[in-house]
């Protein structure tokens, strides 16, 4: 582990929920790439997904359980309309809910369009030693969320606290299990 001077790039993982936009339009998720990148962290994994309960649960599931990904960065579905589910869908994944993520997001936001930051259900929480961020869907909304809050909590060197040392502590995991099948009749004769 590095020290507390040295910088220690995390493997982050980047998801984007949206019914309307393919990896073509994805502005938002492509800034949280470039901006962990030019930060010196590493992008392991990035997806685009409907906004679905079940799909975005397996998939940030899978990703929690993975020993490589320490943080996963999420855009979109956070706001009001009907399809917005990340909060009641990836809530109950948490371990610890980081309440203050919520709460400092709409105060940097509040900055930039007012009340209107009222309407964010921006959230974070932790599981299995991995930093799960929830940001709306606009590129504006993911730069204040990443400049005012993310790139300093996932920065080892930030002072006085941040999720690196936490994250690093993740437990290795034997993944295979998940996607090896076996025979239905693996069993008989075994008696």
């Amino acid at each position: 582990m590095a020290s507390a001077s040295d910088f220690a790039p995390l493997n982050l993982a980047i998801l984007t929920i949206s019914d309307s936009r393919g990896p073509s339009e994805d502005s938002s998720g492509q800034f949280l790439v470039d901006a962990a990148l030019e930060a010196g962290h590493n992008i392991v994994a990035r997806r685009l997904l409907q906004d679905d309960t079940c799909l975005m649960r397996a998939l940030v599931s899978r990703w929690i359980a993975d020993p490589q990904i320490q943080s996963v960065l999420i855009t979109g579905g956070t706001g009001l309309q009907e399809r917005d589910s990340t909060p009641e869908s990836l809530g109950p994944l948490f371990e610890k809910t980081i309440e203050g993520f919520g709460e400092e997001f709409r105060r940097l936001s509040a900055q930039e369009i007012g009340n209107s930051t009222i309407q964010s259900r921006a959230l974070a929480g932790l599981a299995n030693h991995t930093v799960v961020f929830c940001m709306p869907g606009s590129t504006g909304a993911c730069r204040t969320a990443w400049e005012g809050i993310v790139r300093d909590q996932l920065d080892s060197r930030h002072r006085p606290c941040n999720f690196s040392a936490l994250v690093q502590r993740k437990p290795e995991r034997d993944l295979s299990g998940l996607d090896r099948e076996i025979p239905l009749d693996a069993a008989r004769g075994a008696n």
